[in-house]
This record gives C-alpha cells, sequence and structure tokens, in this order.
C-alpha cells in the first residue's frame, strides 16, 4: 500500500526519479520509423496542419508571444504551487543602469496569454495561438522531460454562461480532434507510420474526474492512477485537477492563478465535483508510459482566483498587475491550455525520446543510455 508520503512526494516534481530507473524503463527493442531528415519533413508539415486546424475550429489568430517578461509583471508561469520550479532571472542594465530591468525567461504563457486577449480586442468566440518556447531549468531531464520547451500555448474569450464542463468538454474533443486528423495526415504521407505495430489513436477521448480515479485506486499514486487507468482507457481527459480529494490530497498540484480548479460542478450523474480544468494523457505504446499532450481548462475568475490563492497561502500575489487585472474585471473570462509541440510530435512520428524531436541539453549519462538502445537525439 502507498503511504500518504508517497502520495504527497508524486503531486509535483514532472519526470522520473533516477537516471537508474529510467534505464530499467527506456524500450531495448527501439527501431525509429523515419530517420532525421524525413522526421523533420514530418514534423513541419504536422505543424503547420495543428496550427491551421486550431485556428480554423477555435477560432483563434496566430500572435507572437514573449520569451521574456518583466519580473514584477507577475505573468511568468511558476507551474505549480509549491515553489520547487523557478524561473530563469536575469539583469539588465539598460541605459548604464539608470533603467534597468529584472528579467524572466517564460516557463509558459499561460497568465500572458489571458492579457493578450485584452491587448488583441478579442471577443467571446475569439482567441489566439502562439508557438511559445520556454525554459524549465527544474525539470529531471528524461525521455520526455526537457529544459527547453515548445508549446502552442492557446487562449479563447468566453461568455460567463461557458463557463461550465460542458464547454470544457467540448473544447478537448475539437482539440483531440485536430490530433486524431494529424494523425491520419501523417500516416498518410509518411507510409512508414502506418506501421501495424503502432495502433492509431482512439477515436474518442475517454472524460474522467480525478476523484473517480482515486476512487478507482485508492492505494496507487497519482502517475500511478494515471497508468492503470490508461490500461482501460488509452485516451482521457482528467477533470478537476488541483482539488483536494478524498485522501485530502489533489490529484496534482496545480497553479493557483489560471485554471479554475475550485469551483464546483456536478458529474454527468449528477455527483458534486470540483474544477473546470484538466489533461489529456494518452498511452504511448513506444515508450509503454503514460504521455501528458496538453494541460488547462477555464480560467479563474476573481472570486475562484482570490479562493485559490488563499487555499494555496499566496494572497500576497493579488498585488501584482496580472492579478489586479482579474480583480478588477480588466481582462475576458476566458479558457486555453498548453499542448506540447514535441510530447505531440513524439507521440505522432512513433518516437521514443523528446530529444529525436527538439534540440536540447542532456547530460551525458542520458545520452549513452539512450544511444544503446538506438535512440539517438538531436544535437
Amino acid at each position: 500500500m502507498t503511504t500518504a508520503a508517497e502520495k504527497q512526494a508524486d503531486l509535483a516534481g514532472p519526470g522520473i526519479g533516477s537516471y537508474e530507473e529510467l534505464e530499467s524503463l527506456l524500450p531495448t527493442d527501439y527501431a525509429p520509423l523515419l530517420g532525421p531528415r524525413e522526421t523533420m519533413e514530418a514534423l513541419y508539415a504536422a505543424k503547420r496542419l495543428i496550427e491551421d486546424l486550431l485556428c480554423e475550429r477555435l477560432g483563434l489568430t496566430l500572435v507572437q508571444v514573449p520569451l521574456i517578461v518583466d519580473a514584477e509583471s507577475g505573468v511568468n508561469d511558476y507551474l505549480d504551487r509549491d515553489g520547487s520550479r523557478t524561473p530563469v532571472r536575469f539583469h539588465i542594465s539598460n541605459d548604464r543602469d539608470l533603467h534597468p530591468v529584472e528579467a524572466e525567461v517564460v516557463q509558459a504563457a499561460t497568465k500572458w496569454k489571458r492579457l493578450a486577449l485584452r491587448q488583441f480586442g478579442m471577443a467571446p468566440g475569439e482567441g489566439i495561438l502562439t508557438d511559445m518556447r520556454a525554459v524549465r531549468k527544474d525539470y529531471f531531464l528524461d525521455h520526455d522531460h526537457s529544459a527547453y520547451v515548445d508549446q502552442w500555448d492557446w487562449e479563447r474569450a468566453i461568455l460567463p454562461a461557458q463557463r461550465t464542463l460542458g464547454h470544457l468538454t467540448d473544447t478537448v474533443r475539437v482539440i483531440w480532434g485536430v490530433i486524431k486528423d494529424t494523425d491520419r495526415f501523417l500516416r498518410e504521407h509518411w507510409p512508414a507510420l502506418a506501421d501495424p505495430g503502432w495502433p492509431e489513436l482512439p477515436a474518442e477521448l475517454e472524460f474522467v474526474h480525478a476523484e473517480d480515479i482515486l476512487a478507482a485506486y485508492p492505494d496507487l499514486p497519482r502517475k500511478q492512477r494515471e497508468t492503470a487507468m490508461l490500461q482501460e482507457h488509452p485516451a482521457i481527459f482528467i477533470y478537476g485537477i488541483g482539488w483536494p480529494l478524498e485522501d485530502g490530497l489533489p490529484h496534482e498540484l496545480r497553479a493557483a492563478d489560471y485554471d479554475d480548479w475550485s469551483t464546483e460542478t456536478v458529474s454527468a450523474d449528477g455527483r458534486p465535483m470540483h474544477g473546470l480544468n484538466g489533461d489529456i494523457l494518452v498511452w504511448n505504446p513506444v515508450t509503454r508510459r503514460r504521455h501528458e499532450l496538453m494541460s488547462g481548462g477555464i480560467r479563474v475568475t476573481k472570486d475562484s482566483l482570490v479562493r485559490q490563492l488563499e487555499l494555496s497561502g499566496q494572497l500576497d500575489l493579488l498585488d501584482t498587475p496580472y492579478h489586479q487585472a482579474i480583480v478588477r474585471d480588466e481582462v475576458p473570462l476566458s479558457i486555453g491550455a498548453g499542448i506540447g509541440q514535441s510530447r505531440t510530435m513524439m507521440l505522432l512520428l512513433r518516437k521514443a525520446h523528446l530529444g529525436e524531436v527538439s534540440v536540447s541539453v542532456w547530460p551525458e549519462v542520458l545520452k549513452e543510455m539512450c544511444a544503446e538502445r538506438n535512440i539517438f537525439v538531436l544535437e
């Protein structure tokens, strides 16, 4: 039986805990279906298609996105609420330090996007899509976590009446349809990817509340619960990530100031639940592991923002420009998410490592371990 301490340790800090563990988990029978050049050709064709389909089906406009932000603005994403992942910060000695700026490299554009809806004049039903790049220096670097992050960060303005599980569900289904259509496109244009050894993605996602996953697997920590659920349903969306569950712990720690994980909701069969957010996860047949593709949801109102900051002991954040914009109703109500680009390409191109579809830095121990298994990362 898993102890409470083990469950607590599993709440934050993505990835595998050691290279000894990773060595035991990497596939030993891997053979890439596409070479490096073909991989890049397929990757950029898929990237263009995904961006076009997201804009068409969600009413989005592709816009520029910052790589660096003012450290005092409050718009950087701290990812969790335990302080374990901090951004790269640096001093810009502008004008011989007469007008300096303290800057941070973004970890995600989650908060910036909501402010950007106002900047770009987006009305309900309209939104933005970004080709976001970030640095996350506190990740453990394994097969699907990198210090270099690329995401399709998107955000769409909504009406108050759309702050529902139904609207969230419909939006997630649209996104899954984009991923499915891209999978078909790649299989048609790169026949090697239609290898019968790798099944097509499921036609539909299974939608499940975090509370129900805990009830099904009460003795397992979070990642193991997800793995067990994916054996039954190889593509799922988990509602309500962040709210404390029956065992007193959230499914996973979530930042308190963007996704609304505290609003009361009702399940399809009438049971009280919490949270208007969630994650898309799939079973990756190449790595034989759980594989997260997207995280997001309906964003906080001023009321749920204050409630979540209070629950997480972070009310001091209310003084930043980003938080004040929400409290003063200066930004639209919205829904949004981050879709991992390299994660998605890793899945669709049947790769065993993020480093086969993106260029980053990796420790020698990982590169050597991968090379022994016919996995060669780009450098």
